[in-house]
């Protein structure tokens, strides 16, 4: 063995006391201090200089030299202005030189370390969401934007102002700049609190206090198609890390909202967190929306207005207190600018019973949940001058629909984990014959793979997996896409990015616009796409679109506020029940001149409930939508309008 040399033993040691922080490096550079101040006195005592009385006294004068350079002139005598000057100019390098380097280090290290976010927040009743993902930022502009709704939660927690934090991976000022150009949210970025780690780390956990949040967020984080650690994985992770923290510190479960993909997997969810938790299924519910656009064509303008931020109506969900004893006639005469849909009910197990299409003379009771469709929150509330009760009840009828002649032929453009829970969702449809052609460039083993893996039968939906580039114009083009009625675009998740996926499936629907040009009949268009930054490029084009992240994130935030929301919408858009749909007015007896007071007691007299209508030409905002009209307001109808009801399938 070697052995070692002095110096390099003294560099080891200076070394290890370097690396271990600002405190120790300042005290390194106060032994060089004090080790060059002694050299220097002994320097100048030792020749006999009648100046210093003792080793202590040039031992001082070595000090002040090597700290302070403007004691430089008064020194007298060559020996002694030599050692005067080296001190000087030792003192500009250790001790002004490093000294400043080590503060100025420290200093910028603890200002990176803040705003990374390490530091835990003091907050009780705040809303959590763990993790950034494409939703995020709609997300927080949902809860910005939910102003009566979030009011309401706000009183229930005793807390005044909303207080918001975020955990992300690595939290910089990248996520507060994305959060300030958001749409709804703005300056507003600075109210929201970051902080940095993961949902399955329990120090992550309690940076952000999740244990005292009136609400916990956890949306899908994105994986890597064929990876073993999925978004459900990491979802159950995390409720199993806010599970084991709770009970390491006895304290009570907060209320959590989790998105989940693989509904299999709900039994799980349940096991792993025992507290209140309301589970979103982000891909059930995107697919339930596309099939319930296939069966009626601009439905998404529909649920866009319904599901996303912005100007239009909502669905709200009031106490049964506000409302005791009254039927829901009586409530609709005091509820002018709102629609009464229907009711929660209590029912086994603490679950709730929806009754949307409820009859008129129901009586509201103190434990039922009251269901309106109202432009602001203010508009659920009675008015002083209430309206005539009216004069109709909604009886147990409906319109007749009529059949459709053959299969509802469906080609779906590109692939992402979403595929099998859409392909089944077509297959709930069981009164209704499809036929599905799934074309990707992904090889069919590998779909034939994830379609078995998810237990969807592809022959109930007379289905096929093609295997071609749909942004190859020839390969478009033998596909025939203008035989088919309806035209499914999907943005890809295997992909870098969301800019990327989109980027794809937009130059593919203008690929397909040009293709559908000339055919003598245009199949319904329905464009997916994943990043909302994108939603306004393809403005005044005619296909339907839908931004998935948007719809998600205003479910998990309106959810999180008022969680008896997620059984509406689920009832809404799931086969069975009530649902929204598009009716001829000639479906109804309608007079010639008509007002939306008298469309409601008209589709009422059918079970039904009159909700808007949908004009065949747009307005000048390019929308063709008009829903909770004011009940004095003629309709005016033309010939392609049609009503929007909601009744039963």
């Amino acid at each position: 063995m070697l052995p070692f040399r002095v110096v390099d033993r003294i560099k080891f040691v200076v070394e290890r006391q370097l690396v271990k922080g600002a405190g120790f490096q300042l005290l390194v550079v106060g032994g060089f201090i004090g080790l060059i101040s002694l050299m220097g006195g002994l320097l100048v005592v030792l020749p006999g200089s009648g100046e210093f009385g003792d080793a202590g006294s040039a031992i001082w004068w070595a000090f002040l030299r090597l700290t302070d350079p403007g004691y430089l002139g008064d020194d007298v005598g060559t020996w002694q202005r030599i050692v005067s000057t080296l001190l000087t100019i030792l003192g500009y390098v250790v001790f002004m030189g490093t000294l400043v380097a080590i503060l100025t280090r420290w200093l910028i290290a603890k200002m990176e370390d803040l705003e990374r976010g390490l530091t835990p927040v003091t907050l009780k009743n705040h809303i959590v969401i763990l993790g950034w993902t494409a939703q995020t930022p709609p997300l927080v502009a949902e809860l910005f934007g939910s102003s009566g709704r979030m009011r309401r939660f706000l009183e229930k927690h005793d807390t005044r102002n909303l207080r918001l934090v975020v955990l992300a991976e690595e939290a910089s000022a990248t996520q507060l700049h994305e959060l300030m150009g958001e749409p709804g949210v703005g300056s507003q970025a600075r109210q929201v609190i970051l902080r940095s780690g993961t949902a399955i780390q329990p120090d992550a956990l309690q940076r952000v206090a999740c244990l005292d949040a009136a609400a916990v967020i956890v949306p899908s984080q994105v994986h890597d198609a064929g990876s073993l650690i999925t978004s459900d994985v990491e979802t159950v992770k995390a409720l199993l890390s806010i599970t084991a923290q709770a009970r390491q510190y006895n304290a009570p479960l907060p209320f959590v909202v989790a998105e989940i993909q693989d509904m299999r997997k709900l039994p799980v969810i349940e096991r792993a967190y025992p507290g209140a938790v309301e589970v979103v299924a982000g891909d059930a519910t995107i697919s339930r929306l596309m099939v319930q656009n296939v069966l009626h064509p601009m439905l998404s303008e529909v649920y866009n207005e319904l599901l996303t931020a912005g100007e239009g109506n909502e669905i709200f969900v009031r106490g049964g207190e506000t409302a005791e004893g009254l039927t829901l006639a009586e409530l609709a005469s005091q509820r002018p600018y709102a629609i009464v849909l229907g009711l929660l009910q209590p029912g086994v197990a603490g679950r709730w019973q929806v009754n949307l299409l409820a009859e008129t003379d129901t009586v509201i009771r103190r434990d039922d949940r009251v269901v309106l469709l109202a432009r602001d929150y203010e508009h659920t509330g009675s008015v002083a001058k209430a309206a005539p009760v009216p004069e109709w009840q909604r009886k147990s009828a409906t319109v007749a629909v009529p059949a459709t002649k053959g299969p509802h032929r469906v080609l779906v453009l590109g692939w992402n984990r979403r595929v099998p829970t859409l392909t089944a969702e077509f297959a709930s449809y069981s009164g209704r014959q499809f036929e599905l052609d799934l074309v990707s460039a992904i090889p069919l083993e590998e779909r034939q793979r994830e379609i078995l893996r998810h237990g969807v039968d592809l022959a109930a939906v007379s289905g096929r997996l093609l295997e071609a580039d749909y942004m190859v114009e020839d390969e478009l083009r033998r596909l025939e896409p203008a035989s088919y009625h309806t035209v499914m675009l999907l943005s890809s998740d295997r992909l870098g990015s969301g800019e990327e996926a989109d980027a794809r499936a937009m130059v593919g629907y203008l690929q397909l616009e040009d293709l559908l040009a000339a055919a003598p009949k245009r199949p319904q268009v329905i464009l997916e796409l994943s990043d909302p930054d994108n939603r306004h490029l393809l403005y005044g084009h005619q296909s339907e679109m839908l931004i998935s992240p948007m719809i998600l994130s205003h479910v998990l935030a309106q959810v999180a506020l008022r969680r008896e929301l997620r059984v509406v919408l689920d009832e809404l858009f799931t086969v069975g029940g009530a649902e929204i749909q598009f009716r001829n007015p000639q479906d109804y007896p309608l007079p010639a001149s008509v007002d939306f007071h008298l469309l409601e007691k008209i589709v009422g007299s059918t079970g039904g409930i009159a909700l808007g209508v949908l004009r065949s030409t747009p307005d000048e905002r390019g929308r063709h939508l008009q829903m909770n009209l004011p009940r004095d307001q003629y309709l005016d109808l033309r010939e392609g309008d049609q009503l929007v009801v909601m009744d039963r399938t």
